[in-house]
């Protein structure tokens, strides 16, 4: 499974974004995150473009920062007309740092502190999205004699329980995401947000989980929030003028993911927004999605030398790499799965059974029983679609420095990231 530019060159080389995964490994080391930068704008303009093009109303795109953020990546979303999402203040920092534009920034966190709302309100953040009651006092504190409203937005955890892992579910009932639907906790919310003077309440937003193969549990979702929008103009005689229905759509992690086409999804989405706009006679407001993993998830490669290669007769072949869970939690975390190859021998076919082991003093597996070929040390090893969520949880267990991330187009490497060395894991140590 090739994505984004990727090709195999003459030398049986993998190539990314016309770069030898060869030469990078050799001048940048591993383990080694490659970005795509093409494949990034290209799925920033689709996503855009899909829906601009479906909702005549107006539309949003927020890049889900949480999946892949620095300098970098901010300057590629603003130069590409996306708005930005932010869920902590060193998510915020990083925009801010770039030179995002404030106003094109949301706020989001389930926990928001006083300094962190400080800074998104000091700094004029287009929308606080309101996660729970306490904020609301927060906010008060902070608005209290200051000329200009803060714009904010409402979480409503709308009951979704959609087809995902466990962990990466965040609409459902139980959740500690937002304003609970069924209790009566976002109406409640709603209400205080019109009330509270410095505030100025333009929509509601909800985020039913990640990773989602379909588009039936976004369906579901948007039938529910237009349903609220619907008792808010009855009960309140306001008609909200935003609704943010998140992100979540999946990626190719696997050759048999199938995840809706874009043009699909957006067609579906903005189909079923527009009619039951229609059947609750509300007026159409405008549209926000929070796309994350789409944006970068198959945009990234991740390079790691093979070291140790373990046969245990009859059971498996472990392959070790000199990174693992460090620098991709994801299977520890979600089980999650990966397809690999041998980014030298690219050409040849990947008919050996392994099983990818990290380095990690645990039972540290990246790929459990997967197909590539035949593997010696010194090898180099490519994972597919690591783009989103591991640079962003990456870790220093076991006191790994951190790998780079260099960012690859036409032919054309730089660094966005560097890699951490062994001093600067002791540099706050006392």
């Amino acid at each position: 499974m090739l994505l984004g530019t990727q090709t195999i060159n003459s030398r049986g080389h993998l190539e990314i974004g016309g770069c030898d995964t060869v030469e990078l490994a050799r001048q940048y080391g591993t383990p080694l995150y490659v970005m795509d930068e093409a494949a990034i704008r290209g799925n920033c303009r689709a996503f855009l473009q899909a829906f601009t093009g479906r909702y005549p109303a107006g539309v949003d795109v927020h890049y889900a920062g949480k999946a892949f953020l620095c300098l970098a990546m901010c300057r590629i979303v603003q130069e590409e007309g996306l708005s930005l999402d932010v869920a902590s203040g060193g998510e915020l920092y990083t925009a801010l740092k770039a030179g995002f534009p404030p106003e094109r920034i949301a706020m989001h966190g389930n926990n928001k502190s006083f300094a962190e709302l400080k800074m998104a309100v000091e700094n004029g953040v287009g929308r606080v999205v309101v996660d729970n009651f306490l904020e609301f006092s927060l906010l008060e504190r902070l608005v209290e004699g200051r000329s200009e409203p803060v714009d904010v937005a409402v979480r409503v955890a709308p009951g979704i329980d959609p087809h995902t892992h466990r962990r990466i579910r965040t609409g459902q009932v139980d959740t500690k995401f937002g304003f609970n639907l069924a209790a009566g906790d976002a109406a409640a919310a709603v209400a205080r947000a019109a009330q509270t003077p410095g505030l100025r309440l333009r929509g509601v937003h909800c985020h039913i989980g990640s990773q989602l193969l379909d588009s039936e549990s976004h369906a579901d979702a948007i039938a529910i929030m237009v349903e609220f929008l619907a008792g808010m103009r009855d009960e309140h005689g306001t008609e909200l003028e935003e609704l943010n229905i998140g992100g979540g759509l999946g990626i190719r992690y696997l050759s048999e993911h199938a995840p809706p086409a874009l043009d699909t999804f957006a067609e579906r989405l903005t189909g079923e927004l527009q009619k039951h706009l229609e059947l609750r006679s509300l007026r159409a407001p405008r549209l926000l999605l929070e796309p994350g993993r789409f944006i970068v998830g198959e945009a990234g490669t991740t390079l790691y030398t093979v070291g140790a290669i373990k046969e245990v007769p009859g059971i498996r072949t472990y392959v070790a790499i000199d990174g693992g869970m460090s620098d991709n939690p994801r299977p520890q975390l979600y089980d999650a799965r990966y397809e690999c190859l041998l980014a030298n021998h690219a050409d040849r076919p990947c008919d050996q059974v392994v099983t990818v082991a990290g380095k990690h003093c645990e039972t540290d597996i990246l790929i459990w029983d997967t197909q590539v070929a035949q593997p010696h040390p010194g090898d180099l090893l490519a994972v597919q679609s690591t783009g989103a969520y591991n640079q962003a949880m990456a870790s220093n267990y076991n006191r790994l420095p951190r790998p780079a991330v260099v960012l690859v187009r036409d032919g054309a490497a730089r660094v966005i990231i560097e890699r951490e060395t062994f001093d600067d894991l002791v540099s706050h140590d006392r």
